[in-house]
């Protein structure tokens, strides 16, 4: 099947990659839903955007599940390399993930779409925002800013520009989806002719509609994931395996 996978790719000369876990648990990023994921260190009926803006106690939890997250010491894997390659050689329109790791770009990508944004910077949301919606300043740091407030006493840091509260820049359970991402995932599936997936389960919306979007435009879809997914048989080329060994 990686035979049928290569004659795909050589046949797209725009292609569009949409990623998701799988690619990035191969570089030691903690997974979140498998057995021994994060969610069962951390519950993730707290971890919603509501809870944290109400309660101190759930954004400390969720800065030390940013800190496992980091502690991890990720660095991009074959799967990410082969990517920022094809884009490289100009076969490729660029990258939707789901992850929040910033690997792709690491490995050298230059176009990726951060559907549940990134945990590599904090932004501020506001005093009280509500109905899932970020009410902020514009405050933007790197997230090692809220680890040195935290190591320096401060175990809630606020902006300090407007004294909101800071939060990953991550889309939370109960988050409204950022429409500026939406919108430049929509660019690349317009000018794209064909899909590949790498790493995702395809569970999870709205990535999860995106390959059927991609097949009812008539894009030729491959998938490349360790387990089954239920789009696997809409997906002209399937390869179980994993994302570094498949591509690399």
């Amino acid at each position: 099947m990686v035979d049928s996978l290569a004659e795909f790719l050589r046949r797209s000369e725009h292609l569009l990659v949409l990623t998701g876990a799988g690619i990035s648990t191969e570089s030691g990023i903690p997974d979140f839903r498998s057995p021994g994921g994060v969610w069962t260190r951390y519950d993730p009926r707290q971890m919603t955007f509501d809870r944290y803006v109400e309660s101190a106690e759930v954004r400390a939890l969720s800065w030390a599940m940013r800190r496992e997250f980091f502690a991890a010491g990720a660095r991009p894997n074959a799967g990410h390399l082969a990517i920022a390659a094809m884009e490289a050689a100009g076969r490729s329109v660029g990258v939707i993930t789901q992850n929040i790791d910033g690997l792709h770009q690491e490995a050298g990508s230059r176009t990726v779409v951060e559907i549940h944004g990134t945990a590599r910077t904090v932004t501020c949301i506001g005093r009280r925002p509500r109905w899932g919606m970020p009410d902020g300043c514009g405050f933007r740091e790197d997230t090692t800013w809220a680890f040195a407030r935290i190591d320096a006493g401060d175990p809630d840091p606020a902006c300090p520009e407007c004294g909101g509260l800071v939060k990953s820049a991550t889309i939370s359970f109960g988050q409204a989806m950022d429409t500026t991402s939406m919108d430049a995932a929509a660019q690349l599936m317009d000018v794209a002719d064909a899909m590949l997936v790498v790493g995702s389960s395809l569970q999870v919306h709205p990535v999860a509609g995106m390959p059927v979007d991609a097949v009812e435009r008539g894009l030729p879809l491959a998938i490349v994931n360790r387990e089954p997914t239920p789009l696997d048989d809409l997906a002209d080329v399937v390869v179980h395996g994993s994302a570094g060994e498949v591509l690399g």
